[in-house]
Formats: C-alpha cells, sequence, structure tokens
C-alpha cells in the first residue's frame, strides 16, 4: 500500500511528544513496503545494512551510519542481512537545526547508544524528566554529525535512465562514457555533461557509487570478498579494497566484523 503508514506505528507519530523511538527486527530480503512518515526519521541499524530507495534515488545504510529521512518522504527500505533496526521518530518543527533533506549520516559510539536506550523510552515520558532529557541529547548528537556519502542519485531523463539501469544490473560492465554516448547517439561531452546535470556526479563516480552500494549489500549478505570484486567489475581483490578503503578508510574485511 505505497505511501500509506502501518497501523503498528501510527502511536508513535500521534504521540503528544515531539519525538518516540521503537525497535523492530527484519529478515534478509525482507522489505518495509513503500510508506512515508508525518514525521522526520533517523534510520538506523545495529546489525545488518538497510537498502533505502526514494522517488530521488537510494540510500545505503550500512551498520554505524544512519539515514535522516525528512517528514512526507515516501520510501522503501530492503534488508541484506538480518537487520536489528532501531529508529527514531521527529517532530522536526520542534527542534531547530535538523537536515532539511534525506541524507546519511555517521552514528557516533554516543549517538548509537542513545538511539538504542531511546527506543526503551515509553511513548509518554514525562516533560523535565531524564528520559526527555535522553530525546533531546539524542537530537543534539543528530544535528552534530557528519554527512557521509553514501548516496545514489537517479535520475528522469530517459536516456541516462538506460545508462544507470544498466549499470545497476551489471556491476561489472566495463562499457566507458564514449561507449555509452555512441549506442544513445550523442558525443562523449553530452553525456557527461546530462550526468552531472541529473545526478550532480560525472560518469566514472556514479558508476563506482553504484558498485560501492553493490559491494556493501553483498558484503553484508556474507559473500566472499573475491567474488564481490569480480562482480563489481574489479581485476583483482586488491584493485576493490583500495576503492573500499577509499570510501571508508578500512578494508572490507574490517567493515565485515
Amino acid at each position: 500500500m505505497s505511501g500509506e503508514l502501518p497501523r503498528r506505528y501510527l502511536r508513535y507519530h500521534q504521540t503528544e511528544r515531539p519525538m518516540a523511538a521503537m525497535q523492530a527486527n527484519w529478515v534478509h530480503g525482507s522489505s518495509t513496503g513503500w510508506h512515508a512518515h508525518p514525521r522526520g526519521q533517523l534510520l538506523y541499524a545495529i546489525e545488518g545494512v538497510m537498502s533505502v530507495r526514494l522517488a530521488t534515488g537510494s540510500w545505503l545504510v550500512p551498520p554505524n551510519r544512519g539515514l535522516w529521512i525528512v517528514a512526507g518522504a515516501e520510501h522503501d527500505v530492503r534488508m541484506s542481512g538480518d537487520v536489528k533496526m532501531r529508529t527514531a521518530y521527529i517532530d522536526a518543527s520542534a527542534f531547530a537545526d535538523l537536515p532539511q533533506r534525506t541524507c546519511v549520516v555517521n552514528v557516533s559510539p554516543l549517538l548509537r547508544e542513545l538511539v538504542v536506550a531511546a527506543s526503551q523510552v515509553p511513548l509518554d515520558y514525562a516533560q523535565g524528566s531524564r528520559d526527555e532529557r535522553l530525546m533531546h541529547l539524542l537530537v543534539d548528537e543528530l544535528r552534530t554529525a557528519e554527512v557521509l556519502p553514501l548516496y545514489l542519485p537517479g535520475t528522469a531523463e530517459p536516456r541516462l535512465r538506460q545508462v544507470c539501469q544498466a549499470l545497476l544490473d551489471d556491476p561489472a560492465s566495463t562499457a566507458t562514457a564514449g561507449e555509452w554516448a555512441g549506442r544513445l547517439g550523442m558525443s562523449t561531452k553530452t553525456l557527461q555533461r546530462l550526468f552531472v546535470r541529473e545526478t550532480g556526479m560525472p560518469f566514472a563516480q556514479w558508476r563506482e557509487q553504484a558498485r560501492l552500494l553493490f559491494a556493501l549489500r553483498r558484503i553484508a549478505g556474507g559473500g566472499r570478498i573475491i567474488d564481490i570484486a569480480l562482480d563489481c567489475g574489479y581485476a583483482s581483490q586488491s584493485a576493490f579494497t583500495a576503492m573500499f578503503r577509499r570510501h571508508f578508510g578500512a578494508p572490507p574485511s574490517a567493515f565485515c566484523r
């Protein structure tokens, strides 16, 4: 039921308090279905990887990362690995300086513990209580969280959608921007200009980002690093590891742990 909020979540938005948090566990391969929330949502998982789709693009949320979703944004969450979700719903009109756009944020050890603790706080927590201070501290930490580029922008441009979908279907494809331009009957310069205009990224960066998100889902599902590297189009595990380290500052093996 696209856009319709599941009934079990209604009480987390109908509370008189400006914040509420909950926990939910999902099995590998499951999906929430398309829905939206009337409040902003900090989506986080203490285990597993979440792939989140919006009309404007896709985000990947690995452990130690969270996704801030603005109120009213329709989204679908798919699980890679068994996911232990912890999420906070926040009335952004009650708090200043929260992110204005959907974005992936770094979850510090303190923010992680605050989200976990908040999921145990009752919906009718007392004003001025420790529970209320905990909730407000969570918002303070969210305000200062680093925004991370785990985002794959989409496009409505028909020719570019064809290229993007092909890259998602076959991450190992080595077709260059020039080859794609030839297939579409345009110059390489025109294709690159379209990519930057529509996605904010040049062709090579968009493809690398697509491969990275594909790899993270596979790693969460328990895939072997060498197989994932080859399926992403890298000639060797070392080349894939270098790309992964450039983005995360650690090898894929560390991410698995």
